[in-house]
C-alpha cells in the first residue's frame, strides 16, 4: 500500500487507534512475520496453532515497525490498531488498499481452479508485466491471509493485481472476491483437489464458479471449454465470455456456449526437453495468429499459457505482445515442474509443491516424455491428501497409471504409500514403498543414475521436496 497517517490505517482496518499519533505516517509493507518488518511496516499480530504475533509486536517495533495491527492492547510503545479479530482486519484493511486502487484504475485478475491456477497466475503476471506494473502473489499466497497480505503490496504505481483464489468449502472463493472484486475472472479446472471437503465435482464447481459470479458486466470471465463443468459456468456471470482450448477453436466444441473471445493452439510441437512450440489463435473480439515457442515444460502449460493469453487480450495487451511474454516467461514458484540437472546427468522434475489427482496424471504423463536413451523413468510418489474416502482407491489409480504410462519404477512413501505400490505392480516392474521420506532418500540416491529421470511429487503436507534437494545434492559432492 502507499504510505499513508495512522489514523487512516485504522479506518482502512475497520478499527480504533490506540497509543500513537494520528497522522504518525506508516507503511508501505504489510507483514505478518516481525522477521520481515521494514521502516514504517505494519506489523499483522495474527494468532496461529502454536504461535501468537501478539507476543511479537515488541519485536517488530524495535525492528521498525510503524503500526500493529492488534486484537487487544500490547504493553509496547508503538501505535496499534484495536481490531475485534485481525484476520478480518487484515482482509479490512486490504479490501480498502484495493478499492482506492480502483480508482485510479487498477485491474483486477482472479484465477482459480483445481490444479494449476499457482502456474497460470504466474504466466499471467508476466504477460501483464510487459503492459505496466503487477502485483501477483509469490507462490500459493490464496488463502483468507495471504491473499490480503498480496493485496496490501499494491501501491499507487500498479495497474494490475492478479489474486489467485483457493476454496476450501462453499463462499470461500466468494469471500476472496469481496477483497479484490475481479474485472476478469478466470477458472482452469474442475478436478479432484479438496474432494473429500466437496463431497463431488459438481461441489467443487460450485464453489469455483462464485469468481465468474463476482465478475461484472463490464468485465470477463474467462472459461476453460475444454472442461464442461467450466464451460458451464458461462451462464453464472454477468460479463463477457472468453473461452480457451487445447482441442482447437472453441466454436467447434460440442456444446460450447457463446462467447465474445475465443482462445486456441495449433501445430503443437515439442522439443526434447517437452517445451511447446504452437500458433497462438484468437477470433471474437480480438482476431489473431501468433507463434509462440514455451521455455515451459508439458503440454498442460500450453493450456496454461492460453489461459493467460486470454487475461492479455480482455486486458487489451497486443497479441504480438502477448505471444512474445510467453516465450520468455519461466517458472517463478518453485517445486512445480521444475527440471534440475545434476552435473552427473540425472534430470530431477521437482514438482513437490502439492499433489491431486488430476495434477500428479499431468506430471506422470510429462516425466515419462522426459526418457532419455539407455534410462529410467523413476517416479518417487507421496500421498495426495484431503480426497475423503475415496483416497484409496484413487492412489491405486494413479499406481495403475504410472504402470500404464511406462514408469520404470515406483517408489512410494507416506500412509497411501501401499496403495500406489498395489496399483503399479500388476506390470512387473520394481515398486518400492518406504515409510518416510528419509528412507526412500537412503534407498534411492545411491541407484539412480546419469541417464535417469526421477519425478518427485506428492501433496505439501509429505515435504517430498526433500528428496528432490537430496538427489540433486548427492550429484554436488562427488
Amino acid at each position: 500500500m502507499d504510505r499513508i497517517d495512522a489514523q487512516r490505517l485504522a479506518e482502512w482496518a475497520g478499527g480504533r487507534l490506540v497509543g500513537g499519533a494520528p497522522a504518525a505516517p506508516v507503511g508501505p509493507d504489510v507483514v505478518r512475520d516481525s522477521r520481515e518488518v521494514t521502516p514504517g511496516a505494519v506489523f499483522v499480530a495474527l494468532r496461529g496453532e502454536r504461535v501468537d504475533g501478539h507476543d511479537f509486536v515488541a519485536v517488530a517495533a524495535a525492528a521498525g515497525a510503524g503500526a500493529a495491527l492488534v486484537d487487544h492492547e500490547v504493553a509496547v510503545d508503538v501505535p496499534q490498531v484495536l481490531v475485534d479479530d485481525t484476520v478480518g482486519g487484515l482482509s479490512a484493511l486490504a479490501r480498502s488498499v484495493v478499492a482506492d486502487a480502483k480508482t485510479r484504475g487498477l485491474l483486477v485478475v482472479g484465477v482459480t481452479g483445481s490444479s494449476g491456477k499457482t502456474s497460470t497466475k504466474d504466466l499471467i503476471a508476466q504477460v501483464l508485466e510487459t503492459a505496466g506494473p503487477t502485483v501477483a502473489p509469490a507462490g500459493s499466497f490464496n488463502n483468507e491471509i495471504g491473499a490480503p497480505l498480496t493485496a496490501c503490496q499494491v501501491d499507487a504505481t500498479t495497474r494490475f493485481l492478479v489474486a489467485e483464489m483457493g476454496a476450501r468449502g462453499i463462499g470461500h472463493v466468494a469471500w476472496l472476491c469481496g477483497i479484490t472484486p475481479p474485472d476478469i475472472g478466470v477458472v482452469i479446472n474442475v478436478g479432484t483437489a479438496h474432494l473429500g471437503e466437496f463431497g463431488s465435482r459438481e461441489g467443487i464447481a460450485q464453489a469455483k464458479g462464485e469468481l465468474v459470479e463476482a465478475v461484472p458486466a463490464q468485465g470477463w470471465a474467462v472459461l476453460n471449454a475444454d472442461d464442461r463443468r467450466v464451460a458451464g459456468m458461462a451462464s453464472r456471470t454477468r460479463g463477457r465470455v472468453a473461452l480457451f482450448s487445447l482441442a482447437g477453436d472453441p466454436a467447434a466444441l460440442p456444446d460450447a456456449p457463446g462467447s465474445a473471445l475465443r482462445v486456441w493452439a495449433s501445430d503443437l510441437r515439442p522439443d526434447e526437453l517437452q517445451r511447446y512450440s504452437f500458433t497462438l489463435h484468437a477470433a471474437g473480439a480480438v482476431a489473431a495468429a501468433e507463434p509462440v515457442r514455451l521455455r515451459l515444460l508439458g503440454e498442460h502449460a500450453v493450456a496454461n499459457a492460453l489461459a493467460a493469453a486470454a487475461v492479455g487480450l480482455c486486458a487489451g495487451l497486443a497479441p504480438d505482445r502477448i505471444a512474445a511474454a510467453l516465450g520468455g516467461a519461466t517458472t517463478r514458484s518453485k517445486w512445480r515442474m521444475q527440471l534440475d540437472q545434476r552435473g552427473d546427468g540425472l534430470a530431477v522434475l521437482n514438482d513437490a509443491y502439492n499433489a491431486n489427482p488430476d495434477s500428479m496424471a499431468k506430471a506422470l504423463q510429462t516425466v515419462v516424455e522426459l526418457r532419455r536413451p539407455g534410462g529410467r523413468v523413476i517416479a518417487v510418489l507421496g500421498d495426495m491428501l484431503e480426497l475423503g474416502e475415496g483416497a484409496a482407491e484413487a492412489h491405486r489409480a494413479i499406481g495403475r497409471l504410472a504402470a500404464d504410462l511406462g514408469v520404470d519404477e515406483l517408489v512410494a512413501v507416506g500412509g497411501h504409500g501401499a496403495d500406489l505400490v498395489a496399483g503399479f505392480s500388476a506390470c512387473g516392474r520394481p515398486a518400492r514403498y518406504w515409510p518416510t521420506k528419509d528412507d526412500a532418500v537412503q534407498q534411492l540416491v545411491p541407484v539412480a543414475g546419469p541417464s535417469d529421470v526421477v519425478l518427485v511429487k506428492a501433496s505439501r503436507g509429505i515435504g517430498l521436496e526433500t528428496v528432490a534437494e537430496a538427489l540433486m545434492k548427492e550429484g554436488t559432492d562427488r
